[in-house]
């Protein structure tokens, strides 16, 4: 399978997906845990049906130190005891904000009650622009067909 485009042969792109890249990297470097941020990662990724981002985090998690037994489980995170209630709040809000056309009004108060009891104002901020970023990465990824499987650890970074 080949994508449908190379995002850094055009000028406009690889400009924009420079500046994209570098608030990737103001993310990771967020007070946000990482092990919450790979997670959220993965499972807005799995929601979304990116394949190249699923196999990025799957594998950056897992080079992290996650086990696979968390890995495997994030798509039914809800049935799953392995995640913190923290970890399970910040998969919540991550799954409202990337359906958003699912439920009128995006988040609920409910969702978010439950966010806010575990994470302060700057992880909360960390937690929407992920989940933001990554709606964005994935819908790059999809509208141009860009293959999985070959990501390597740090390729990114």
């Amino acid at each position: 399978m080949d994508a449908r485009l190379n995002y850094f042969a055009s000028p406009t792109a690889a400009k924009a997906l420079k500046h994209l890249m570098s608030a990737g990297k103001t993310l990771k470097d967020s007070p946000l845990a990482a092990a919450t941020q790979e997670l959220v990662a993965l499972r807005v990724s799995q929601i979304n049906g990116c394949a190249v981002c699923i196999d990025m985090h799957t594998k950056e998690a897992a080079a992290a130190g996650e086990a696979p037994v968390r890995l495997n489980l994030v798509a039914a995170w809800r049935e799953a005891t392995v995640f913190t209630e923290a970890e399970r709040a910040a998969l919540e809000l991550a799954e409202q904000g990337t359906r958003v056309a699912d439920a009128a009004g995006g988040v609920s108060d409910e969702v978010w009650a439950r966010a806010a009891k575990h994470f302060d104002e700057e992880q909360l901020t960390a937690l929407v622009v992920l989940v933001s970023f990554m709606n964005t990465a994935n819908r790059l990824n999809i509208i141009a067909q860009q293959p999985a499987g070959d990501y390597e650890v740090g390729q990114f970074h």
